[in-house]
């Protein structure tokens, strides 16, 4: 492993910690009686703490040095004092240890007492310092310039996802979004319970992946010898527990879906499911509604939230439009009892991607994806569902053609979908082998044939409702976060590149600095006239770039371009 100046440098620090017999990484409990939140509360002159967290900033002036301290709490500022630290005559404490031996990013424990400075800033004096795990990496520092513009700061998406852990020690703002995360989950959870609900968990592993109209990830199980499905949903497990005799029951999942990856799609993502006897899709609209404006008001605070340029207002009751009234709307077409070969030539002719592989649904979820659904921001319910579309809904009581089926569209978005649950075996087999008539025609998201699901409904399962709701799409509306990577703490990543371990010379930054600076490929005379640097120093600067492929020049025509591997 080849390690940069600085990561040299801290080791050499933890070898002469070592050799002074002090364990940078000791395994006893280090007790704390205060945070910097609690601090803040209840502050009192003279008053005795002991705290604990990262050393994030320090300006040491001779015998006396400010630093700041940052727990998971937030950021108080210490007073380091030579003679208050080390009162006798061995002054190696403050002298060496801190001012020579620790370094930005060190986790230390402080006992010490409260004070006020000139400047009105609530301080910590400290008495005794502890170190408790030395950082053998140095942090991300930003720095503010004179006009408060900040420079350096870690703000890449592509290393902030992959090392959240250093996103959240240095943007600490970060955190709330993951704080009103777990008090979306914990408002949602009280609801349920307060209406008599019961939380249950289902399989992950799955002979058969059902519930959904989605591209499985596929494992194999050795001892059984046989294929497993990670869980797309979890619904007809739920079903099977109201078949059971449960009134109603819920459940957070992780689910899995094999399928493309951009802002608003995770292949591992959160779904809470809800099913509930003897209702139906009506009652699921009225208890959705007021759902969200619970959960929306737990989490900040009122019944808005901003989510880029739209203020969505959460409070119930939320609109209602068919999708054949919203599809009417937008393209002045008319779906009821338009054939597949109708509906395919529509949406050909308005410029929609399809092939022959899709049926009536599929035709009319691209034409309502396509055309409508960027026209509801604020939160609308789009119901009754043409039977194609909706498998396991029940078809509708008045309608024909139709299923007592919603969604819940936010600013161009679904963020729930629910039915009137169909619980007649005899159609429900009849809709399961209509979807392996497509997947016979290539559709790979059709559904599978769930037989032990059908026996279930054969015992008997009262009318009931289902509620799906996709947990990360709901707070990234609530948090004002148009990606899905930013409320994930750890999204799915491609493979990360290998960052060759070299040291480069002033004359590689440069080149390098100029190519960061496009999106696209320079022509290579370009990027030479703009280094500045002598024919020698460019031969030898652009060689060891290309070399150890950090950079690669390519012939397009008559030109040779330069660009970042």
């Amino acid at each position: 492993m080849q390690l940069s100046e600085q990561e040299i440098i801290r080791r050499e620090k933890l070898n002469k910690l070592t050799e002074m017999g002090i364990n940078a990484f000791p395994a006893d409990e280090y007790t704390i009686t205060d945070t910097t939140e609690s601090i803040k509360q209840d502050f009192s002159e003279s008053k005795q703490v002991k705290i604990a967290g990262r050393l994030m900033s320090r300006r040491i002036q001779g015998k006396a040095s400010f630093a700041e301290l940052q727990d998971s709490k937030g950021k108080i500022q210490v007073y380091f004092n030579r003679d208050e630290i080390c009162p006798g005559e061995d002054k190696e404490l403050y002298n060496e240890v801190y001012k020579h031996l620790l370094d930005i990013g060190d986790i230390i424990g402080i006992e010490g007492e409260l004070f006020t400075t000139q400047v009105g800033e609530m301080t910590v004096l400290v008495k005794n310092f502890t170190l408790l795990t030395k950082a053998l990496r140095p942090l991300p520092q930003a720095k503010t310039d004179e006009n408060g513009v900040v420079h350096d700061g870690f703000t890449d998406p592509e290393l902030r996802y992959r090392q959240r852990y250093v996103d959240l020690t240095v943007n600490p703002q970060v955190k709330e979004i993951f704080v009103k995360r777990t008090k979306l989950f914990n408002a949602m959870r009280t609801f349920f319970n307060d209406a008599g609900y019961f939380e249950v968990e289902t399989p992950i592993l799955q002979s058969i992946p059902g519930g959904a109209a989605a591209k499985p990830f596929i494992t194999h199980h050795n001892a059984l010898d046989i294929p497993l499905y990670l869980r797309i949903a979890n619904e007809l497990y739920l079903k099977r527990l109201i078949v059971g005799g449960f009134d109603g029951v819920y459940e957070f999942s992780k689910n899995f879906r094999n399928e493309g990856m951009d802002r608003t799609h995770n292949p591992e993502f959160t779904a809470m499911e809800i099913y509930v006897a003897y209702k139906d899709y009506n009652w699921m609209m009225d208890f959705t509604e007021k759902l969200l404006e619970f959960c929306a008001t737990q989490v900040n605070g009122n019944a808005e939230s901003t989510f880029g340029e739209h203020t969505i207002n959460w409070k119930a009751p939320y609109p209602r439009v068919s999708m054949t009234e919203a599809i009417l709307k937008y393209t002045g077409f008319d779906i009821t009892g338009k054939t597949e070969k109708e509906l395919y030539d529509f949406a050909k002719s308005i410029g929609i991607e399809v092939n022959e592989t899709m049926g009536k649904g599929k035709l009319i979820d691209e034409i309502f994806g396509e055309k409508c659904e960027g026209n509801f921001i604020q939160p609308t319910f789009i119901t009754d569902y043409p039977i194609e579309m909706s498998p396991l809904t029940k078809k509708h009581r008045s309608k024909e053609g139709l299923t007592e089926r919603f969604e819940l569209m936010v600013c161009g978005k679904e963020i729930a979908n629910a039915y009137s649950e169909l619980n007649d075996p005899i159609d429900q087999r009849e809709r399961f082998e209509a979807q392996m008539t497509l997947s016979e025609r290539g559709d790979d998201e059709a559904m599978f044939i769930d037989q032990d699901f059908l026996r279930a409904l054969e015992y008997g399962m009262p009318p009931t409702s289902g509620l799906g709701i996709g947990m990360d799409r709901l707070i990234m509306f609530l948090t004002n976060n148009a990606s899905i990577q930013e409320v994930l703490f750890f999204p799915q990543m491609r493979p990360e590149k290998a960052v060759p371990q070299i040291e480069l010379g002033e004359d590689e930054k440069v080149i390098l600095e100029i190519l960061n600076s496009q999106e696209e490929a320079m022509s290579l005379a370009e990027v030479k006239e703009r280094s500045q640097l002598s024919g020698k120093k460019w031969d030898k600067a652009s060689k060891t770039l290309t070399k150890n492929n950090i950079v690669k020049v390519e012939k397009i025509d008559e030109n040779l371009l330069m660009k970042l591997v």
